[in-house]
This record gives C-alpha cells, structure tokens and sequence, in this order.
C-alpha cells in the first residue's frame, strides 16, 4: 500500500529549534518524530511512502535515504497542492496522507476501512479536542458525512469538538475540485469546493493518541506521553544510568553515552537524548534535553526543553533503531 508523509513545512511554531531542523526531524525520545510515523506506516503495511520536502530537504533525505521517495518543491504548494504534486505517485490507487511532524498511533487501516464503506470522495481522521480554540473543528451529520468547518472557534460558539487531524484518505478524483493555480490548501479551497458541489465526504472518528506537536508546551507533553507509554509506538530501551538520583516517583529516559556528573537530581519526567552531557549537580524537573546538548554544572532545568546547534548531527541514525525491541 502507498501513502503520503508531509514533511514541507516550515515549522514556525516550534521556534529556535526549527531554525536549525525541520519540524519533522525534532527528535521525541530516541527518533525524529517522522521516524516515528514512518515505523508506523510500515508496521501498519504501507510499504512504498512519499514525502514532500522544501525546508531542509537535505537533513530528512539524508536520515531516510532510499527508505522512502521524494518530491521536492522549490516554493511551497500548500497543503493540498503538495499532495497533487504527487499524484502521479498514487495512480489510480486510494491516497493516505499523514503528517511527518505529528505523533500518533492512529490505524490507518480502519481509515482506510472507513473510507471504502461510505463510499465518499474523502474521509478525514477526528478526534475529540479538550480546547477548541487549538484546532480547526468538523461538523457532521447523524451518518458522519461532513456538513462544515469551523476554523479555531471560542468553546462557546464551537458547534462540534471534532479536531482535524490532518490525516485523510481520498479517492483519485479528489484533484477534480482543485483550483487552477499551484498553491492550494484543504480547508480553504478543497473542501469548501466539495461542500459547494455537495460532493459526499466523512469523518473518521478515532480514539487514538494524536499530537500535532504544535508547540513547544506539545512537544515537551508529547515526549512524556511516549515516556509513559500513553501511545502504542515502539521505543528502544535506555541503557541504565548510574550515578542518577531519582526522585520519589520522578520518570526518565537517559539515551546512548550520555555523561552524567556526580549529584545529578532527576524530578517529574524528564528525557535526555543520546550523547548529551549533565554537569555536576544538575537539578532537573520536567525537562527534556536534546541529543548531544551540554546542560551546564548546577543547573537548574524546570519545565524546559534543552538544546544545542548540531542536533541533526547528533540524531540517532534510522540504522540503530532497525529490529530495535519495543517497550
């Protein structure tokens, strides 16, 4: 089976860390979060993957290598544009889309499975969102065929607490109500022409843990939301660190050779990645510290997210992680 991974954006968001990589490859644990979701598609039998590329292309061609095919685009083309560029890909076969820069566990299988028994032109992934004014929301009828958007509405005026995840299925003739011109975007041209023609598409609803890694603050919860096992993805075991100190109930993840000086004080949950170093007396709570990253002695860290230049130099390499055993 084939599907799409996005990988073109910008990642504004996640600002320092994406000027220096893109948002696909800012690791959560011991991978990039596209690594993630590419484990995933496979496990899940999407065999032949593709990605768009624009900013950094080089640092996620580099990391996967042959493992996937690319498309590169010189300006970007929008959300919906990027998938079209590739539509040569896909053929007359079903068109799974998932984002690179998202975590989650979603079975695309039963997307898939959705999408065929509605028998509509698109199916789009939702789950229930706590805080409406995060997300763009879907309004559906008793049958689940979508009937509108609403686009970050205030929890009071939010008709529906149904949160796009960007994760879709299509049939080919999805492209049929594209604009004429490069650049377009679902929600602003595609589905809002399926509404216009009152073209059938639905909803899958799943229960699945999904985490658009949309901030800072989502990038720190999403990392101990792997760190506790609240998503069902594989991670490679930390080696034991000696010389920790763990706090009553504190959490870690301590990757490969780290340095950890003597008094180290772990509290809450707290993530280091590979090769980082942890001065004397560090005192961390709620932290996660980036691959390779120097985290000065006396330190103290608390709710933080920790790096340093070079992360993408520091990555574990995708090599590492084949066969590696699950949690």
């Amino acid at each position: 089976m084939k599907a799409m991974v996005l990988a073109a954006g910008l990642g504004t968001r996640l600002k320092p860390i994406t000027f220096e990589i893109p948002k696909p490859m800012v690791p959560v644990l011991d991978r990039p979060v596209m690594a993630h979701i590419v484990g995933m598609l496979e496990r899940q039998g999407f065999d032949r993957l593709i990605a768009n590329l624009h900013y950094h292309p080089d640092t996620i061609r580099d990391y996967f290598g042959d493992r996937l095919s690319y498309r590169y685009e010189e300006e970007l083309l929008g959300t919906a544009g990027g998938v079209r560029n590739v539509a040569d890909f896909f053929g007359d076969d079903l068109i799974v889309v998932v984002s690179g820069d998202a975590l989650t566990d979603v079975d695309l299988n039963a997307l898939v499975a959705r999408h065929r028994e509605t028998g509509g032109i698109a199916t789009l992934t939702v789950k229930r969102v706590a805080d409406t004014r995060e997300y763009g929301v879907v309004l559906h009828d008793r049958e689940g065929r979508i009937t509108g958007f609403q686009e970050k509405p205030d929890p009071a005026e939010a008709l529906s607490n149904l949160g796009n995840c960007g994760i879709y299925c299509f049939s080919p003739e999805i492209f049929d109500y594209f604009p004429d011109r490069p650049f377009v975007d679902w929600a602003n041209d595609v589905f809002p022409a399926l509404l216009d023609n009152d073209v059938p598409f639905y909803i899958y609803e799943t229960e699945a843990y999904w985490n658009d890694v949309g901030s800072l603050d989502e990038l720190r919860q999403g990392t101990f939301d792997l760190l506790e096992g609240r998503l069902d993805l594989p991670v490679t075991a930390a080696p034991p660190a000696e010389g920790v100190e763990l706090l009553e109930g504190a959490k870690a993840w301590i990757g490969e050779g780290c340095r950890i000086g003597d008094g180290v004080k772990l509290m809450g949950r707290v993530v280091i990645g590979d090769g980082a170093v942890i001065g004397d007396g560090a005192q961390l709570r709620d932290t996660v510290v980036f691959p390779g990253t120097e985290v000065p002695a006396g330190s103290i860290l608390i709710g933080a997210i920790a790096g340093q230049a070079g992360i993408a130099d520091r990555l574990r390499p995708l090599a590492a992680l084949e066969g590696a055993a699950g949690r």
